[in-house]
């Protein structure tokens, strides 16, 4: 292994997203007295939700998350709920940020915010972060430590934490595949496919709830934060902005929706944003294989829970293209977004035909 390389970093503020940094720092200071100087501003360019923003000031190193502006829907980007959730999770999972404060006071900076400590540390994205050197043993440490930091999660008793209300009680598959499918309707645009026949297949074999459990609903090695110092170590885990009370399986199947090897075919490799194709890192049937191992969890039919994921990210994937093809967002990373969700319906049909991977 290297030295330890330097810590996930902020770059400048983007233009159009500048932050009422006197405003910030005047309501902070009302929350926290014993907090002086000025912060040093830089924003993050990860994600494509939620702006999020690093507040460093001479003794405090502080993460500002606020919606992007003109957002409509203040359910898709609850601020409130998201910090409620963190800050309830935080004394039965200590890997969650420590909250710091909540703001609703639209004179601010005229949107909902929070504030939370930085947890220093290192990202893993499409690669590991620069300067870090893993051998095949290490990776295999790695990835086991973050499918274990998802199962501790998943151990968690909603009630104990004070978070049964995000739940609706049973029935969490059944709502999730109506859900998404109903949001693949509004979504659809002419050159993608109706996935009439994956939506049926999932709506005739939905299960019933395996177990209900605190959920993330968006398990990515780029959402956990490791250890400067031991690199396979989780010590943080990050954006909690779709964490609810549902079906563990169906969190582990939107997990594997991301899961790319080395020898997956050619488009698929194109679409990795985490490191999973390193010597080292488990295969997708290893990663449900050992996390049923040591959860005694024993679905009835697996391949539900993996159609399920690769659909839903079809359907995100297809909200994001919908934008761009309606001309509300110019980004050009969006533009063959259509592809991918044309791809995404083979590769479900094909792990129906299969029964599996």
């Amino acid at each position: 292994m290297s030295q330890p390389p330097s810590t996930d970093q902020a770059g400048a503020v983007r233009s159009g997203e500048e932050l009422d940094v006197a405003a910030v720092d005047a309501w902070l200071k009302r929350q926290e007295p014993t907090l002086h100087g000025t912060p040093t501003v830089t924003q993050y360019s990860g994600g494509a939700s939620n702006w999020t923003y690093r507040l460093e000031y001479p003794a405090r190193d502080l993460i500002l998350r606020r919606p992007p502006a003109g957002t409509k829907a203040k359910s898709a980007h609850d601020m409130a709920r998201e910090f409620s959730v963190q800050k309830a999770l935080k004394p039965v999972y200590p890997a969650v940020p420590t909250m710091v404060g909540l703001c609703q006071d639209a004179s601010v900076i005229g949107a909902d915010f929070y504030v939370m400590e930085r947890i220093p540390g290192l990202i893993p994205r499409k690669h590991l972060p620069r300067g870090l050197t893993l051998d095949r043993a290490q990776t295999r440490e790695l990835c086991l430590h973050v499918i274990d930091k998802l199962i501790e999660l998943h151990q968690v008793d909603p009630r104990a934490a004070g978070l049964e209300s995000l739940g609706k009680g049973p029935g969490y598959p059944r709502r999730q595949i109506e859900g998404w499918s109903e949001r693949y309707e509004k979504a659809r645009t002419w050159n993608v496919p109706r996935f009439g026949y994956v939506r049926d297949w999932l709506k005739a074999h939905t299960p019933q709830d395996i177990a209900t459990r605190v959920i993330h609903n968006d398990w990515r090695f780029d959402n956990v934060v490791l250890s400067p110092e031991r690199p396979t170590e989780v010590i943080g885990v990050l954006d909690w902005e779709m964490a609810t009370v549902g079906d563990p399986l169906m969190d582990l199947g939107s997990m594997l929706a991301y899961w790319v090897h080395a020898d997956d075919d050619v488009f698929l490799r194109t679409t990795r944003r985490q490191p999973t194709h390193l010597p080292g890192m488990l295969r997708r049937d290893e990663v449900v294989a050992y996390y049923l191992e040591r959860t005694g969890l024993k679905p009835e039919h697996w391949t539900f829970y993996e159609v399920y994921g690769l659909f839903r990210l079809a359907v995100i994937a297809q909200q994001i293209y919908y934008r761009y093809h309606h001309k509300q967002t110019r980004n050009p990373a969006f533009k063959n977004f259509w592809v991918l969700i044309n791809y995404l319906h083979w590769r479900c049909r094909k792990l129906i035909r299969s029964g599996g991977r």
